[in-house]
């Protein structure tokens, strides 16, 4: 590594760090629609002084931003749950299947035993 330059990093680091980034401008653009829709609101309210605009302004951006928090962790949690599920699933189905392959090779030495047997027999 040469002196003065950061070492790459890994994609594990890297795919943290897209992520870090996606959600960030996700944000930044749920916060943009609330706001616009915040304005709309304030424009169909023309008795609000400035004061109440910005006020209703500031609680509407609030108040959508934290249910969309809600909304995208309600999702995140059943994604884990779904993950949990499938991960349960899949190991019990990958021993029933290891079960069923020995179970096969078991009867295969078992039947090629035999025929070397039955081989061996008639050929005395």
């Amino acid at each position: 590594m040469r002196r003065g330059r950061p070492a790459a990093p890994t994609g594990r680091q890297a795919a943290t760090f897209i992520n870090q980034v996606e959600g960030y401008l996700l944000l930044q653009a749920e916060h943009e629609q609330a706001r616009h829709e915040a304005a709309a609101l304030c424009d169909r309210l023309p008795w609000l002084t400035t004061a109440q605009a910005q006020d209703l302004s500031h609680h509407y951006i609030n108040h959508r931003l934290t249910l969309t928090r809600n909304a995208l962790q309600a999702i995140a949690d059943r994604a884990a749950a779904l993950q949990a599920e499938y991960e349960t699933r899949y190991t019990g189905l990958r021993h029933t299947l290891f079960k069923r392959h020995a179970l096969l090779a078991v009867l295969l030495l078992i039947g090629a035993g035999t025929a070397s047997t039955v081989v061996w027999l008639f050929a005395r």
